[in-house]
């Protein structure tokens, strides 16, 4: 009887296997972002709020049709120097132009190719959200970030990635609109999230 020969697993791989195979509570949500998994509870009614107010104006005002899915899974790249596995991030909405059709058929996890701008709401931990997710999203190179910051009343557009961070950022306090540049070309209105 000879015994097969593996190759030994990197902490990287460990890891994405045991984050992978979690069984992760109905209404929770798993994330493997720059090494640490997160698991976030479900979400309170003003999230929840903030999420729809946007959907509804960018399927009503965008200038190109937009798709969107909320809490779809996107894999990105890894801190840089390819540390670790590749991130394993969910957006609390993630839009993408309609006549890509990028989340018909897609898998769990997605690449994020095509993706024209991810939306998160903070929780009661914002921190992952201001930093760590928008470095994420950045090397992922999705154009457009939109942050709603319910612990500061403001909401910051992120774009023009550039490997670990957007060069630019446009913050407005609630109740001010934004300017979404192309492909949605509108102003985002705020005036209800006072």
């Amino acid at each position: 009887m000879t015994g097969m020969a593996h190759e030994p697993l990197t902490q990287g791989e460990v890891l994405l296997e045991g984050f992978l195979a979690l069984d992760t509570p109905e209404g929770f949500r798993s994330e493997l972002i720059e090494t640490d998994i997160v698991v976030t509870p479900p979400p309170d009614g003003e999230h929840e709020k903030y999420i729809s107010r946007i959907v509804r104006q960018v399927i009503r005002s965008s200038r190109t049709e937009m798709d969107f899915s909320a809490n779809k899974g996107l894999t990105l790249t890894p801190r840089s120097g390819g540390v670790g596995p590749k991130n394993h991030v969910v957006p609390d909405v993630t839009f993408a132009p309609l006549e890509r059709d990028l989340f018909g058929g897609a898998d769990p996890w997605m690449p994020c190719d095509g993706v024209a701008m991810v939306l998160e709401v903070t929780s009661t931990k914002a921190r992952p959200d201001r930093e760590v997710k928008r470095r994420c999203y950045a090397r992922g190179a999705i154009p457009l970030y939109l942050l709603v910051d319910r612990e500061v009343s403001s909401i910051t557009l992120f774009s023009d990635p550039e490997k670990d961070d957007y060069r630019e950022l446009c913050t407005r306090p609630f109740g001010k609109p934004l300017a979404l540049p192309a492909p949605f070309a509108f102003d985002l209105e705020t005036a209800d999230f006072l």
